[in-house]
């Protein structure tokens, strides 16, 4: 069970909205987001409704301000609790559809193209555990939750482009 407070302005004041489940839709508690705080657990918010836009990997603290969780803007439209798991294992394949070198991953990774020689992944198959891909190394970038399941192209996870920097599994602490 997690729990995560919403502010509408920073430094956690203005009207807030506690939340303790997933939300496909926090525009009905909220119009924008400038602060959050994170009790328990971790979650993934998105810029959009249903789940859809940027992708935010929020752990326990405090974020004063939408800088703190690598924000864009101040828009927050719906987040997810990110179920805790304690194995974590994920296929990486340099084509779609599972094609191509395939190399595993049970552990963070800070550059994927450092450690796998491989600069792009056009297709994952997360076996265990929850996961948040980066576009850059170093945990940067524009970030996507992958859950266990198949992704056949970098399309599945939501990415632009087959560009993958870093990959760190979701724990709750690190």
């Amino acid at each position: 069970m997690g729990k995560i407070t919403f502010y509408e302005d920073r430094d956690f004041q203005g009207r807030c909205y506690n939340c303790i489940s997933d939300c496909p839709n926090l525009r009905v508690y909220f119009s924008r987001c400038n602060s959050i705080r994170v009790d328990s657990g971790c979650w993934m918010l998105y810029e959009r409704p249903n789940y859809q836009g940027h992708q935010y990997f929020l752990r326990r603290g405090k974020y004063p301000d939408y800088q703190h969780w690598m924000g864009l803007s101040d828009s927050v439209q719906s987040c997810r609790i990110i179920p805790h798991t304690s194995s974590h294992k994920l296929r990486l394949y340099e084509r779609d559809d599972y094609r191509g070198l395939m190399s595993e991953l049970t552990d963070d990774c800070a550059c994927v193209p450092e450690l796998f020689r491989l600069h792009e992944i056009y297709s994952l198959h997360v076996l265990e555990g929850c996961w948040v891909l980066y576009e850059m190394p170093n945990y940067q970038g524009r970030q996507y939750l992958l859950r266990p399941g198949d992704y056949r192209r970098y399309h599945d996870w939501g990415g632009a482009d087959a560009k993958v920097g870093s990959l760190r599994r979701v724990i709750d602490s690190y």
